[in-house]
C-alpha cells in the first residue's frame, strides 16, 4: 500500500536535486556532456565488430562491448538520472558518418549501458523512429511522435526515455522540459486540495497501439509517493479518452481543475526550459521526475532533410519503487525491476 493511501495528508515538499526550476537545469554539471575522441573510438571499434559479424540487437551486450572509455560516463549518467537532475544531454555524436542501420546499432549500444530497452509497441519495437508519418486523425497507427503537431507535457511508459537526433526540423520541433518534482512542490504550496486530487487514481484508456494489453482501462495517480520516493506520470490524452467512455463515470470538475492547474503551471517559463536538439544530440530523461513535450514543426521537402529521431524506452537497474497501482501499465513495481513498455500482441 502506498504512502498516499495510508495518510490523508500531503507529503512534505521534496528538496532533492531533481527539484530544479527553469534555467537552473542548464547550470547543473549533470546536464551537458560533450563526448570526446576516446569515447567515440569505443563506439567506432564496437561498430566495426557489429558490422563484420552482422550482429543483431540481441547479440549486442555490455559484456561483449564494455566500452572502456565511454562506459564510466554512461554509468555516471545512469546514477544522475535517478539521483540527480533527471535529465542529461550528450553532444558531438557524429551522425553524419553512419548509415541508418549503423545509427540504430550505435544507439542501442549506448542505451544498453544505461538500462534494458523495453518494447514501444505491440509489435515489439525497441528502437522507435520519431518522424512525421503522415497519419490522419483517427488512424489506429497514429501516435503523437509520428505527427508534426505540438505535444502536451507528458511522460512515457518507462523509467528513462532516450532520443538520438539524426535530423532536426527545418523550423520548430523545440523541446521543453519541466521538473515534475518542482510542479508537485508548487502545487502543494499553492493548491493543496487540487494536489490531493492528483495523488488519487485517474482512469487511463488503453493506448490505441497497445493491442497486446488485455485491459481496456487502468487506474494510476499523477503524483505518487512510495517508500519515500516521489514519482509522477501523466498522459492527459489517455485520461480524457477513458472518461469519455460510457463504461466509466464522468470526470469530475475537480479532476479537470487539478489537471488544468498542473498544465498551466508547467507552462511557466520560471519552471520549464526550452532547447533544440541538433543532429548528433542524445537526450535521456527520467520519466518519474520530468515531463517533456515538443513544439509543432515544419519539415523540408527532401526526404533526407525531414525531422528524424530515434527513441528508446529503458528500464533501469537503479530505479525507484512505485505505487502498486502502476502494475497494470508497468508490470513489476519493485525498485530495480524490469518494467514498462508494451506487451506483444497474442
Amino acid at each position: 500500500m502506498s504512502d498516499i493511501q495510508l495518510h490523508d495528508q500531503l507529503p512534505d515538499p521534496f528538496s532533492i536535486p531533481a527539484a530544479w526550476k527553469g534555467n537552473e537545469l542548464f547550470q547543473r554539471n549533470d546536464w551537458l556532456i560533450n563526448l570526446n575522441e576516446r569515447q567515440l573510438q569505443d563506439l567506432e571499434q564496437a561498430l566495426d565488430t557489429i558490422s563484420k559479424e552482422k550482429l543483431t540487437f540481441d547479440q549486442i551486450s555490455q559484456a561483449r562491448f564494455p566500452l572502456p572509455h565511454l562506459n564510466p560516463i554512461l554509468k555516471q549518467i545512469q546514477h544522475q538520472l535517478e539521483f540527480g537532475s533527471g535529465a542529461c544531454q550528450l553532444k558531438r555524436f557524429p551522425v553524419e558518418n553512419y548509415t541508418p542501420s549503423e545509427l540504430e546499432s550505435l544507439f542501442w549500444l549506448i542505451s544498453i549501458h544505461l538500462g534494458t530497452p523495453v518494447s514501444q509497441s505491440a509489435n515489439g519495437e525497441k528502437i522507435f523512429h520519431v518522424r512525421d508519418e503522415g497519419y490522419q486523425v483517427g488512424q489506429a497507427q497514429a501516435r503523437g511522435p509520428n505527427t508534426r503537431k505540438r505535444l502536451s507535457f507528458h511522460t512515457d511508459r518507462c523509467d528513462v526515455i532516450g532520443f538520438l537526433c539524426i535530423q532536426p526540423a527545418v523550423s520548430g520541433g523545440n523541446n521543453q522540459l519541466v521538473s515534475s518534482v518542482s510542479l508537485f512542490n508548487e502545487m502543494c504550496a499553492n493548491w493543496p486540495e487540487l494536489t490531493k486530487v492528483l495523488l488519487q487514481p485517474f482512469y487511463y484508456l488503453r493506448h490505441n497501439v497497445d493491442t497486446g494489453n488485455q485491459k481496456p482501462f487502468c487506474q494510476q495517480p499523477i503524483f505518487s509517493v512510495q517508500e519515500g520516493h516521489f514519482a509522477a506520470s501523466f498522459l492527459r490524452v489517455l485520461i480524457e479518452r477513458a472518461y469519455a467512455s460510457p463504461d466509466l463515470p464522468e470526470i469530475s470538475q475537480t479532476q479537470q481543475a487539478a489537471m488544468n492547474q498542473l498544465e498551466t503551471l508547467a507552462e511557466s517559463p520560471k519552471l520549464n526550459v526550452t532547447f533544440r536538439q541538433e543532429a548528433g544530440d542524445l537526450l535521456f530523461l527520467n520519466n518519474w521526475v520530468t515531463f517533456h513535450r515538443r513544439d509543432e514543426f515544419e519539415d523540408a521537402d527532401e526526404e533526407s532533410l525531414k525531422r528524424h529521431l530515434l527513441r528508446v524506452w529503458l528500464s533501469v537497474p537503479n530505479s525507484r519503487p512505485l505505487d502498486p497501482l502502476f502494475a497494470d501499465n508497468y508490470g513489476n513495481t519493485s525498485a530495480g525491476s524490469i518494467r514498462g513498455g508494451m506487451q506483444p500482441s497474442r
